[in-house]
């Protein structure tokens, strides 16, 4: 072990005493991107967040405050005016003005944009002037400040300088130069970037805004094994890890030195299928896709021993869901809605053999292993339920650098995904996940393919309905028959506990979103 914490201590670049203002931390995975909108993850979004801003950003409490933009009003159902913070300069010097913002909402509508059904609801945006931006939205929009927040500012001269000015397509691994260098107004600058192995920031001086914490410089290093994570924390080679595994989180309040913040993710853990083909790609039965059967989708639902993976594998680390949505906010925490089938393997059986497979299958379950808490842990646990109602399932799990693309081309028979985020509304949920896939980013997540054009009808009319009662009615109804078609097998809202040195004060929120000019060192 020394040996390899020695290694590890060379990558980080660091001593064994820790240096003040100097922020080092870890997690298992790497940021897929330097695009901010070539990729939809969390992680990546909350690490490209301490380059780039938004007109409209999240505080300490994920309210929704001002960053770029100074104000804002509502003009109308379907208008949006907006003044712009004067004397903000990107990291190059380049001055920032509504030109930027026009440039980069439509930037995030391109095709090659995971965000593209974000953009699009905030309509056409228009300049005023340098420092005013107007948006005409061609349908309502209920919860317009906050897809607003998920589009970040980049400089339209720096893109048309460095042929950046679609987002990079990650899926077919495209190069770019926005994927691998960035220019962004926000508070820290990034200095290298090496994926898989480190990245380092710093401290932006001519930064508009007041920062409240004391980190200069930030050495992230993505360490995938658990036990080097854990080692290089308690060693003090590391300031914080964003991960540490549930099973050794008693372990962790009881060391010296260290400390557990304790918290729940908006992020909810689920399984999709593929409902689309006339055979599945990577399974046992020819001629036919078993998945298209609902009673084979609810079979695999009831043989899931949910409690064994929130006791066993999760160490109580995680709250069993019947509703696939980040919140209970967003099913407005309805028993209904957020009630799972019973565990009942004889029911499973039964349906199985309704379906006309009473000797099971074999299929493949694809899996990430460094994205989500005991992800690959977990889809081996399914594996073996599943095995119950003689499904033979072969556990295929990845880095998420190969696996995102893997999935993102619909190369998939079943697969977990997990969904999260600052927004809690439902919304944000519907359109990418529970909808018919289509243009501008409609349906981009439902990886299953699956088509339900009532549930696709109800999903469409809850985003552009004004009425809050109405509105919450039309939400009730989408979850009510998602879940009657089991279109997704629901797992867990996880926790997200983070582990650091004492002597390092963080900021927890519950989208897990890290955000470095709330970090005091001492």
């Amino acid at each position: 072990m020394k040996h390899s914490l020695s290694v590890l201590c060379v990558a980080l670049g660091c001593a064994l005493s820790a240096q003040a203002q100097t922020f080092r931390w870890a997690s298992a995975g790497d940021i897929q991107t330097l695009d901010p909108v070539s990729q939809n993850e969390s992680f990546t979004n909350a690490m490209n967040g301490q380059v780039y801003e938004f007109l409209v950003a999240r505080d300490k409490q994920l309210n929704i405050v001002p960053q770029l933009a100074t104000e804002w009003k509502q003009d109308s159902p379907l208008k949006w005016t907006f003044k712009l913070r004067k004397g903000v300069k990107f990291h190059d010097g380049r001055p920032f003005t509504a030109d930027d913002v026009v440039f980069s909402v439509n930037r995030s509508k391109e095709k090659t944009s995971q965000i593209a059904n974000y953009a699009n609801a905030l309509g056409e945006p228009r300049k005023i002037d340098d420092y005013t931006v107007e948006f005409n939205l061609a349908q309502v929009d209920p919860i317009f400040l906050e897809h607003l927040n998920t589009v970040y500012i980049l400089s339209k001269s720096w893109c048309e300088e460095h042929k950046a000015t679609k987002p990079q397509d990650f899926t077919n691994k495209e190069e770019t130069y926005a994927a691998h260098n960035a220019n962004g107004t926000g508070p820290y600058i990034l200095v290298t970037r090496q994926p898989d192995v480190k990245t380092v920031f710093k401290r932006n001086p001519n930064y508009w805004g007041k920062i409240d914490g004391n980190v200069q410089d930030v050495i992230y290093t993505p360490i995938k094994s658990d036990a080097t994570r854990l080692a290089a924390l308690i060693s003090g080679e590391v300031d914080f890890i964003l991960d540490p595994p549930p099973r050794d989180l008693e372990r962790l309040r009881s060391t010296q030195g260290v400390k557990v913040i304790e918290g729940l993710e908006n992020r909810v853990i689920f399984i999709g299928m593929d409902q689309a083909r006339d055979e599945l790609l990577y399974s046992s039965v020819k001629g036919k896709n078993p998945f298209k059967d609902v009673r084979v989708r609810k079979a695999f639902y009831q043989a899931v021993d949910i409690e064994t993976i929130k006791t066993k594998l999760m160490n109580g680390q995680a709250i069993p869901t019947g509703a696939v949505v980040p919140s209970p906010l967003g099913s407005f925490n309805d028993p209904e809605i957020e009630k799972r089938l019973p565990y009942d393997v004889n029911a499973a059986r039964k349906l199985m053999a309704e379906a006309g497979y009473p000797d099971g299958f074999e299929v493949t379950l694809d899996c990430p292993n460094n994205r989500y808490i005991n992800d690959e842990r977990i889809c081996i646990a399914l594996a073996s339920m599943w095995a119950q109602i003689k499904v033979k399932v072969k556990v295929n799990a990845m880095p998420k650098a190969n696996y995102f693309p893997k999935q993102e081309k619909l190369d998939v028979s079943m697969y977990m995904l997990g969904w999260g985020g600052s927004i809690t509304d439902a919304e944000t949920t519907f359109t990418p996940i529970y909808r018919n896939r289509g243009e501008k980013g409609v349906g981009e997540y439902n990886r299953g393919n699956f088509k339900d054009d009532e549930l696709d009808a109800l999903a469409a009319a809850s985003s552009k309905e004004a009425d809050p009662e109405k509105r919450k009615a039309l939400i009730k109804k989408v979850f009510l028959r998602h879940n009657e078609m089991v279109h997704h097998i629901p797992l867990h809202r996880q926790f997200i506990p983070w582990a650091a040195r004492s002597n390092v004060t963080v900021v927890h929120r519950a989208d897990n979103w890290l955000e470095t000019q709330w970090v005091t060192v001492k």
